[in-house]
């Protein structure tokens, strides 16, 4: 059996074809038995328009949408299957799916950690996004622990670089294309999937990416900002300083064009620093605060109560 998640793909694309091919005969063959019961065999065509077909196809790109599927709903490309198959791994990162269970693991109640033994979810329910791998939890390293677990270690840098293709940021390597993609595209894209209504809840200190990370929403606790605080904003914040200590040491005896690149890299720092600054304050003022929230409120009141911390949803 196969590994490489580009085989798995267009096994899914084949099963997605030939389903949509035996829906459209179905619906013909439905339509001359009622043109025949109803003598209109003058006036109809059994025929449908591929468009109107109500079950998924996959194309590789939008470029590959041929006319007869323009305008419809049930289009889908390489981009759009990659994007669900990193949702479904963040999903499993908090639990709410689970490799050893069918469906929903978790959506609220008592967490059952015995529903995970394949790949086990994190444990506080926050999960960092930044610029580097500055935490051990860090979203590209989870991420990249989930492929190992779910293809195997011998596929795992030919499939890391088959998702980066897919989804396309900038980046010289998989990683650090898949880490752009969490930084400025895969809230956005959750946004959209959920239709405005994150389950994944994204801190965010602003344009910067000083500082980021996701919780989910049914695993939040009256402490879990308070966590994200202590473990999480104090030792970015700390993280920045000694970088900016030692690049400081570096500037000074570098020159020519590695001391501009370093006292670039110093500005850069130093604004993502004061960004978090400013971002600490506020998460300060809502952790005193220990707030609780009630699942049966929905998705749109309980985030309105930490609106100044969370990413405003377009």
């Amino acid at each position: 059996m196969s590994k490489l998640i580009s085989d798995k793909y267009e096994q899914w694309k084949e099963e997605c074809e030939q389903r949509f091919l035996k829906l459209k005969e179905n619906e013909e063959e439905l339509n001359r038995i009622f043109i025949d019961i109803y003598g209109l065999n003058d006036e109809l065509t059994p025929d449908v328009a591929d468009k109107d077909i109500t079950v998924h196809r996959v194309y590789d790109s939008k470029d590959d949408v041929p006319e007869s599927m323009k305008g419809s709903n049930y289009v889908r490309t390489l981009h759009d299957e990659i994007v669900s198959l990193v949702s479904y791994a963040v999903g499993c990162m908090f639990g709410r799916y689970s490799l050893d269970v069918d469906g929903l693991a978790y959506a609220g109640g008592e967490f059952d950690e015995s529903k995970y033994t394949t790949y086990i979810p994190d444990k506080d329910n926050i999960i960092p996004i930044t610029d580097d791998e500055y935490f051990e939890d860090d979203i590209v390293g989870k991420f990249v622990e989930f492929v190992k677990v779910v293809y195997g270690e011998d596929t795992l840098e030919e499939n890391l670089k088959f998702v980066a293709d897919a989804l396309g940021n900038k980046g010289k390597t998989s990683r650090e294309v898949i880490r752009n993609y969490f930084l400025n595209d895969f809230y956005k894209d959750h946004c959209k999937t959920y239709q405005k209504r994150p389950i994944y809840w994204l801190f965010d200190s602003g344009k910067k990416n000083g500082f980021k990370a996701l919780i989910y929403m049914h695993r939040y606790k009256a402490d879990t900002v308070a966590k994200l605080r202590t473990d999480y904003v104090f030792e970015q914040q700390e993280r920045y300083r000694s970088r900016i200590e030692f690049l400081t040491s570096e500037y000074d005896s570098a020159t020519g064009s590695d001391r501009t690149k370093i006292g670039k890299e110093i500005d850069k720092i130093k604004e993502q620093l004061n960004e978090v600054n400013n971002f600490e304050e506020k998460v300060h003022h809502l952790a005193d605060q220990m707030i609780t929230i009630d699942l049966d409120d929905g998705v749109k009141v309980n985030y309105a109560k930490f609106e100044d911390v969370l990413a405003k949803v377009k």
